[in-house]
């Protein structure tokens, strides 16, 4: 019986083996492949080029490089090399915890600076003081036609009110110098010479002025009960000049004291106190060199320098030479324990009102220096001791700032609220 599929009952036969793949049975078409998304690369698009499969596409790089706006460690901008080391400042803080003859001890410092720092100061001072002499000279001049007077020997511009000023404002010029030495060659900010606090504290200045004007009542009584009782009536045929003749000196007084006393004070208890505070010998060995460390580590060195250099730089002889070294001995010891000049510049602009001022009212502007009764030294040295005492006592009072404290960043707008302090009153406030 035949099969069906059989041609004629019989089966086919074997195809002969010809070595060729047959083919498979016919199927339905193989779709066609996905088409990619618009604006994608196609393939065989761009090859060998950025966008290609298998490169980054844009705006997704490769794993290790910089994300675009998060740009990792050690990259300045997203793909670009690393970021330079921030520049250093140049003015250099002192350590916290340092007294004030020691704010020039910072980490800049160096042994030949406090030495190159006052010959700095010495010359670019008196430069300023003959170009300011010039600048008179030449003022006077072009008002009255003649630059000096010949009829006054001891004068410059040829008139007494002019002298002085000139006087006044040739110690004014060395504060500004005083701030720029401090800048320039010790690398620190000028408000250093102020305080501790990097800078001079108004409110206690104040204060202290207050202080000094009381100075001035007790020391104008003392000095006339030593007037009395040396049996000194040289003041007998002194009289009041009229407002005419003591109006021009007053203003000058006024206006330039202020600056040519806090100059003084800022040269003689501020740059050198703290530049002969710098030299500490620290890296001296030995017993000797030890107990010389030691020594220049306390203020008393720079105290008796800036004393003597200040004496130096007056005219008197005597018991006057006790006086004078004595204010600078003693403005120099208040500014170490108060940590600042406040009280040595307004000791100092009081006492120099009160030196030029009265005797402008009765006509005599030239302050007469030299000899002086050991009488008037006591007057005068009372009332420094009982200023220094009322200074000390409401400086512990007000809690006044004596040592440089710890600097501390001004916190951000996302930073967390500062814990409450548990237990214990909040610390002291010091006086601006």
């Amino acid at each position: 019986m035949a099969e069906s599929g059989d041609a004629h009952g019989w089966a086919p036969l074997d195809p002969e083996p010809t070595g060729e793949r047959p083919l498979p049975p016919a199927t339905s078409p193989a779709p066609p492949p996905p088409q990619a998304h618009p604006g994608w690369p196609q393939p065989g698009q761009y090859q060998g080029q950025y966008g290609h499969p298998g490169y980054p596409q844009p705006g997704y790089p490769q794993p290790g490089y910089p994300q675009p706006g998060y740009p990792q460690p050690g990259y300045a901008y997203p793909g670009y090399g690393a970021a330079p080391a921030p520049k250093p400042p140049w003015a250099v803080d002192p350590p916290p915890g340092t007294p004030f003859h020691r704010m020039a001890r910072t980490a800049a410092h160096r042994w030949w600076r406090p030495l190159a720092g006052t010959l700095g100061i010495l010359g670019l001072g008196f430069g300023l003081a003959i170009g300011l002499m010039i600048i008179g000279l030449i003022v006077r001049l072009a008002a009255t036609g003649d630059a000096m007077d010949d009829s006054a020997s001891d004068s410059i511009f040829g008139d007494a009110t002019a002298d002085l000023a000139f006087d006044l404002g040739m110690l004014a010029v060395f504060l500004p110098v005083g701030f720029l030495a401090a800048w320039v060659v010790q690398r620190r900010r000028p408000g250093t010479l102020s305080s501790v606090a990097g800078r001079l504290r108004w409110r206690w200045l104040l204060a202290c002025c207050g202080l000094a004007a009381l100075f001035c009542v007790v020391s104008y009584g003392s000095s006339m009960i030593a007037s009395t009782l040396v049996g000194d009536d040289s003041g007998s045929d002194e009289h009041w000049v009229g407002w005419g003749d003591f109006l021009a000196p007053a203003i000058v007084i006024i206006l330039l004291v202020p600056f040519q006393s806090a100059a003084e004070e800022y040269v003689f208890r501020g740059w050198l106190l703290q530049a002969v505070g710098a030299c500490t010998l620290e890296t001296l060995r030995g017993r000797v060199g030890r107990a010389c460390s030691a020594v220049l580590r306390t203020p008393w060195p720079g105290i008796v320098v800036g004393a003597a250099l200040f004496t130096a730089g007056h005219g008197y002889t005597g018991w006057g030479v006790l006086d004078i070294f004595f204010f600078g001995a003693l403005a120099a010891w208040l500014a170490v324990r108060t940590g600042g000049l406040e009280s040595g510049i307004a000791l100092h602009v009081f006492n120099n009102l009160m030196a030029f001022l009265f005797p402008a009212a009765v006509g005599k502007l030239d302050i007469e220096q030299g000899g002086v009764r050991w009488e008037y030294v006591l007057a005068d040295i009372v009332p420094m001791v009982l200023y220094a005492l009322a200074v000390v006592l409401l400086a512990r009072r007000m809690r006044i700032q004596t040592l440089t404290a710890e600097t501390r960043e001004e916190p951000g707008p996302d930073a967390p609220p500062a814990p409450a302090r548990v237990g214990g009153s909040p610390g002291p406030e010091f006086a601006a």
